[in-house]
């Protein structure tokens, strides 16, 4: 029996997945060999890459004046790439501040231009979204940059930003294809793969095509969306394997009824947990205005933190695993990505009941 995998990412991948890629692992659908020893020039590969970058479109109804690509880096890399490619000649950059993530983007931009830091609930321990209405944009800003979602913090935007003809960023490293989403609100969406959409060694960006081809003087060619837009993301030898996984993951979703169906899950999963975090009595707690509480990552501690290694223990001896909150906050969390079945979530739900019982 597999046990239910919590981790933040490299994250729980569909098991089902995962059969497929052990069963065409050493021979990829007689051909032979596997998909990690193809030429990505080959019909056979290129097809694979096609079909996932299809599928993507398809599950995200991606209008047709956007490019999708599949790099590598990480969502990290896209923290320099993103102002690299998106000043367009202005000298300034919106962002807001809602967490670890969105504070390393702060950092690696203020390396490129001048960084409006708009709204930051960093004084109150990145507990909430601030209010919209108390934003303070520049109006000569090339762009503005959010985290839909912080995994650390399980802080989640309860809104899409309205922010005019000025493009829209955001980071949905932790939250993509957990429910449908509007790509044309956006000027760029990236996202790191390895929690909701396939291994570690990927990032997708999606990007509208007007932006491209503007780059900062200087940009290495590997950072230039258009390089990589021109030559199908394969400018470079692409993650070859970690992009034929990631095609694997977006059928499933398919076959899983789509974003509609994968929102419905994931609320209910959501619900349970909080539910029995709020009614554990104060034995366990989440600090998140209930507003924006994570759909994707639950944070939570126990209101005794010397049961944290107790807690964890037990966890663990009863498959469920990667609970631990992350070091720069301490206490657990639990990252109940697409993935992660609902059965797990009632299993975490009855343990941690049965914990409180026996501890409170």
């Amino acid at each position: 029996m597999r046990a239910y995998n919590f981790c933040a990412g490299p994250a729980a991948l569909p098991e089902a997945v995962l059969k497929q890629a052990q069963a065409e692992l050493v021979d990829y659908q007689g051909k032979g060999l596997s998909v990690m020893e193809m030429s990505h020039r080959s019909a056979d590969y290129v097809a694979i890459a096609e079909q996932a970058e299809q599928d993507l479109r398809d599950l995200l109804n991606v209008p047709s004046n956007y490019k999708v690509l599949f790099l590598q880096g990480g969502a990290s890399q896209q923290f320099a790439m993103i102002p690299m490619n998106l000043l367009r000649g202005k000298t300034s950059a919106d962002y807001v501040n809602t967490g670890m993530w969105s504070d390393k983007a702060i950092k690696e931009a203020k390396k490129f231009c001048q960084v409006n830091v708009v709204a930051s609930d960093e004084a109150n321990n990145f507990r909430a979204v601030p209010a919209f209405e108390s934003w303070q944009r520049n109006a000569d800003a090339a762009y503005l940059h959010y985290t839909p979602n912080e995994t650390i913090h399980g802080v989640q935007f309860d809104f899409i930003p309205e922010v005019g003809d000025v493009p829209l960023v955001a980071d949905y490293s932790s939250i993509i294809l957990a429910e449908p989403l509007d790509v044309s609100k956006f000027g760029l969406i990236y996202a790191g793969a390895q929690k909701n959409i396939g291994p570690a060694g990927l990032v997708v960006v999606i990007v509208r095509e007007d932006l491209l081809g503007q780059t900062i003087k200087g940009t290495p060619t590997m950072l230039d969306y258009k390089i990589h837009a021109d030559n199908g993301s394969m400018y470079n030898t692409p993650s070859t394997y970690a992009w034929y996984l990631s095609g694997l993951v977006f059928q499933w979703l398919k076959t899983q009824g789509g974003l509609e169906k994968m929102a419905e899950i994931n609320r209910r999963k959501a619900t349970k947990l909080y539910a029995a975090i709020d009614g554990s009595g104060g034995f366990y707690a989440n600090p998140v205005a209930i507003a924006n509480r994570s759909m994707m990552n639950v944070p939570f501690t126990l209101a005794d933190s010397s049961l944290d290694k107790a807690f964890l223990k037990e966890a663990e001896a009863n498959q469920l695993l990667n609970l631990a909150g992350h070091r720069s906050v301490g206490g657990m969390r639990a990252s109940i990505y697409n993935a992660v079945p609902e059965e797990g979530i009632d299993t975490l739900v009855s343990f941690m009941q049965d914990f409180a019982k026996r501890h409170g």
